[in-house]
């Protein structure tokens, strides 16, 4: 790995620094195109007799980039205090640079690298929850979610908020979903519950893609809503959005937004970014962890959360430089992603005469495909099972959702699969899905066939 393809800074004290020369992540690195062979060889440890078709969940990580965290590790454990003292700060500091231009920020004082999008919720929630208990927000003001927000952000959210007296009021979505329209509307309907009897609504906590179901939500159209509507603060979250949608915290205006890059930009696990707009609210943000930078702002507080690994932030560099070796860089890499899941997901509905839970243009990376009726998919439980039947069965890795039917609706569709294609993916994979189901149908198993 060529050092001078690397950022170059000036460091104060604090790790505070000015980027001098070289390249953005933005502007493209001479690196020869990766090939098909490259791709195989970089992702080598995936199992050979597994479709991984569910990069969603935990994402994945090419073996130069893991190469360069070992390095990263060796270094720590080679000479610890040089390692802390010398080497880390500045070396944070080069992967919120990175990121900063990934995202089109303002400021790299904007840009904080934590652990994971829950830690950045929890960082969030804790600066609401001491405005509940200091008077400054009002017992019954609101916190409006939407109801399919992640599981951990729905508990933090009544750890922090429910608890020292916030109303919390969730969106209610539709699913299948057919338009943006069906969730503008729905969103401006909780927005006027949040403002009922004269409380306000204090934060809006908004996915831009959700899990599961997964849905890429129109997120810049709901911010100019929530800035419309007098909405206090707007907190992003886009656990699977970087390296999936575009992302640009200049279109999008929220003041708090956080997105894993262990998803879907390929670092090792955990590392995610939370920005945080400027403004007076801002310096008032901590890292859950109180170490010995607490008060120094929350970009240096997360620097430093005492001794840990912190190798996933630091290889950040080397995970754009494997990205640019694709036409089109990280662009090329969501387009691409795209397009295949999205003809992978039409061959799956034609296969088994069934439907997708959402428009094309509503999907990213990743699709919710309906399942054939016959499975006979009644319950969360069933989805956990026919989940693990596929994965020891058949060699085949995908999470199910359950939908509850409506009242009178005949023969419904009640499970759907969420597929995601990234770049190591083949069409091998999907076809080994299909006929797995296939296979299912035809011999007549159901889910109350198979064991708990």
């Amino acid at each position: 790995m060529d050092s001078n393809n690397h950022l170059q800074f000036d460091l104060n004290e604090n790790g505070d620094g000015t980027h001098h020369h070289n390249n953005s992540p933005n502007k493209k690195i001479k690196f020869s195109l990766i090939t098909d062979a490259e791709i195989r060889s970089e992702f080598s440890h995936h199992p050979h007799n597994v479709a991984r078709i569910n990069n969603g969940s935990f994402g994945s990580c090419p073996a130069s980039v893991i190469a360069a965290q070992q390095k990263w590790q060796l270094k720590y454990l080679e000479q610890p205090d040089d390692f802390y003292f010398n080497k880390l700060k500045p070396s944070i500091l080069r992967s919120r640079q990175v990121i900063k231009e990934l995202i089109n920020a303002d400021d790299v004082s904007e840009v904080s690298i934590v652990d994971n999008a829950t830690t950045a919720a929890a960082i969030v929630l804790q600066q609401t929850s001491r405005a509940f208990t200091e008077g400054r927000f009002s017992k019954g003001d609101a916190v409006v979610m939407l109801h399919y927000a992640y599981g951990a952000v729905k508990k933090s959210v009544q750890a922090y908020a429910t608890r020292v007296g916030g109303r919390v009021i969730e969106v209610q979505l539709p699913f299948p979903v057919i338009s943006n329209d069906e969730i503008i509307s729905e969103f401006r309907k909780a927005l006027e519950e949040g403002r009922s009897n004269g409380h306000r609504v204090r934060l809006a906590v908004i996915d831009h893609i959700t899990s599961m179901p997964c849905v890429v939500i129109p997120v810049k159209e709901l911010v100019k809503i929530c800035r419309d509507e007098g909405v206090d603060q707007i907190f992003v979250d886009a656990a699977h959005a970087i390296g999936c949608v575009k992302v640009d915290m200049k279109e999008i205006g929220a003041d708090f937004y956080t997105s894993n890059l262990h998803k879907w930009l390929f670092c090792p696990p955990a590392v995610a970014f939370l920005y945080c707009r400027k403004s007076e609210k801002s310096s008032d943000l901590h890292h859950p962890v109180v170490s010995h930078e607490y008060g120094n702002g929350l970009a240096i507080e997360s620097a430093w959360i005492g001794t840990r690994d912190y190798s996933p932030q630091l290889v950040v560099p080397e995970v754009m430089d494997f990205v640019n070796r694709f036409e089109g860089g990280i662009e090329g890499i969501r387009n691409r992603n795209h397009e295949k899941v999205l003809e992978m997901a039409n061959m799956l509905v034609n296969s088994w005469g069934t439907d997708l839970g959402a428009p094309p243009e509503m999907c990213a990376s990743m699709a919710m495909i309906g399942l054939p009726a016959c499975l006979a998919i009644r319950s969360d439980s069933d989805c956990l099972k026919l989940r693990a039947h596929l994965r020891d069965s058949f060699g085949v890795e995908v999470p199910i959702y359950y939908q509850v039917p409506k009242d009178g609706e005949a023969n419904p569709v009640t499970g759907y699969a969420r597929i995601s294609y990234q770049v190591y993916n083949t069409v091998d994979d999907y076809n080994k899905f299909r006929d797995a189901i296939s296979k299912l149908v035809k011999d007549g198993m159901t889910c109350t066939h198979l064991s708990k």
